[in-house]
């Protein structure tokens, strides 16, 4: 199973709809996965476009309600049990306390967030941690192409992913190059 993983993307701003780089990135994929600050249903539908869709609430998605979005979402896909809550900062304190502060101590061996608009994946005490930054938003700076994440679910095989979509014309992309954790 492939799975496509955005946050933040903030619509609508100074973009109406996201880059055609994100449906490129995401081509293939069996569900997305957005962790939050969606801003607009819009963007859920144009992302439904490409697979079916679940979120999370995120602290910029307020007054309007989604059947797709839920303050936490859990997803039990290919035996791999995945958490995603929009804000968990910093992140790098220890997993045990994340899941009991956060996730309600509903253990899962992938935690997917997103808020802070800085990519991050790394593997610990035996969780992958995967927040994809911002495909609009990278790094809290001007509006331009970002980052998603993909998590490839085997059964005993997971392959997480970092996906720099590109650069903008005179706004650079300051997401690191693509980089991935096996698990």
């Amino acid at each position: 199973m492939l799975i496509g993983v955005v946050s933040d993307t903030h619509l609508p701003n100074e973009r109406r709809t996201l880059w055609n780089e994100v449906r490129t990135a995401f081509k293939g994929v069996d569900l997305i996965l957005h962790a939050g600050d969606i801003v607009h249903p819009m963007v859920l539908d144009w992302l439904e476009e490409i697979a079916p869709v679940l979120a999370a609430e995120g602290n910029n998605d307020f007054d309007w309600s989604d059947h797709r979005v839920a303050p936490i979402q859990i997803v039990d896909a290919a035996g791999w049990r995945i958490a995603m809550i929009h804000d968990m900062e910093p992140e790098d304190r220890p997993i045990d306390y994340l899941v009991k502060r956060y996730l309600n101590d509903d253990p899962a061996q992938v935690i997917v967030t997103g808020h802070t608009h800085f990519e991050r994946l790394d593997q610990r005490d035996g969780v992958i941690q995967i927040n994809p930054g911002s495909p609009t938003f990278p790094h809290l700076q001007s509006t331009r192409l970002g980052t998603v994440g993909l998590l490839d679910l085997m059964p005993g095989r997971l392959e997480a992913r970092i996906v720099r979509l590109g650069d903008t014309q005179d706004r650079p992309n300051p997401g690191i190059e693509d980089y991935r954790v096996i698990g």
